[in-house]
């Protein structure tokens, strides 16, 4: 029979596969953002619907020392008029962050802009976002979404780049990338963005991917993650670790100590909501911490990965389900 352990690992395993499994379900989602006893679950990882909503929390975040990577949340775009609105959207976030002093950085997703319609469209909206980010020295990061589009998001990040934003450190306008971890293919990835100058923000990676391109163990992730870690904070330019792993996290600090590696060139990114102890410790303790900020109505799909990456948290959402049953 197996140990409880790994009885627990396989349910866990099968949890995360039916998360990620239903948070392409899209009836499910428009339902989901009906029901009312969701939105406290909801506003635990999202700062709100509207950008005055977030703006409150990306003032609590900056206040606390720390740094900020503002998403409107949308992907998977259908039509390019939804794909021009949602580029119109990171324009006018862009403005309204030019006049304050809050950080100018924000993320997107490559199926939001159109990516899946037609790669030119995807350039064409990204473009004006880059243009908009030039205009007010703002950062732009390009994430990462499933691998069949991983070709596709590193070729619109090479279109969409500034010409020499692959000198100096962190600052200035520049466009980054994400990597994946989990995939079989990051280690050459890593190689080429860093032989690029590439801005890299290394995750474990959040999607359901076949055994064939992505390792399926938590032990062969975090083995990958490490790796390119190291590389990354030995040879990378400002990469960005985005994990709430402790371990991991305590190595790369380990690793900069040792070798005089500076704080200020990498730092630590983690998501709205989770581990908020850890990202205040961190930046107590002088690290550079990023928090990932999302905001927007179209919240289901990342919702309910954040889900499946620590599938406790659906026993916390049933509990207030149960809770406030016969409310609103």
């Amino acid at each position: 029979m197996p140990s409880q352990s790994a009885a627990n690992d396989l349910a866990e395993r099968a949890m995360r596969s039916t998360l990620l499994s239903l948070s392409h379900r899209r009836s499910l989602g428009r339902l989901a953002t009906r029901v009312p006893v969701t939105r406290p679950m909801v506003r635990r990882f999202i700062s709100g619907e509207t950008l005055d909503e977030a703006l409150p929390a990306i003032r609590r975040l900056h206040d606390a020392g720390m740094g900020t990577t503002v998403d409107v949340l949308g992907e998977s775009v259908t039509h390019a008029a939804d794909a021009r609105a949602a580029a119109d959207r990171y324009v006018a976030l862009l403005d309204a962050l030019a006049g304050t002093d809050l950080d100018r950085n924000v993320s997107l997703k490559p199926s939001q802009m159109g990516l899946a319609i037609d790669p030119g469209l995807a350039r064409e909206n990204v473009g004006r976002i880059v243009a908009k980010a030039i205009e007010t020295g703002a950062f732009v990061r390009i994430d990462m979404e499933d691998h069949t589009t991983t070709d596709d998001t590193l070729d619109l990040w090479r279109a969409v780049r500034p010409a020499g934003a692959g000198e100096g450190g962190e600052g200035g306008a520049d466009v980054g990338v994400v990597i994946q971890a989990a995939l079989r293919r990051s280690d050459r990835d890593v190689d080429a963005l860093i032989e690029a100058g590439g801005r890299v923000r290394l995750c474990k990676g959040a999607y359901k991917e076949p055994h064939s391109v992505a390792y399926a163990e938590k032990r062969e992730v975090d083995e990958a993650y490490e790796r390119l870690m190291l590389r990354l904070l030995r040879a990378g330019r400002y990469p960005a670790l985005a994990t709430h792993d402790v371990r991991l996290i305590q190595r790369a600090v380990e690793v900069a100590k040792a070798e005089g590696i500076a704080r200020d060139a990498f730092e630590f990114q983690m998501l709205y909501g989770i581990r908020r102890d850890l990202q205040e410790q961190l930046a107590g303790a002088g690290w550079r911490v990023r928090v990932y900020v999302p905001f927007g109505g179209e919240w289901y799909p990342y919702f309910m990965r954040r889900l499946a990456e620590r599938p406790a948290n659906v026993s916390f959402l049933l509990r207030n389900m149960w809770r406030d049953r016969g409310r609103a």
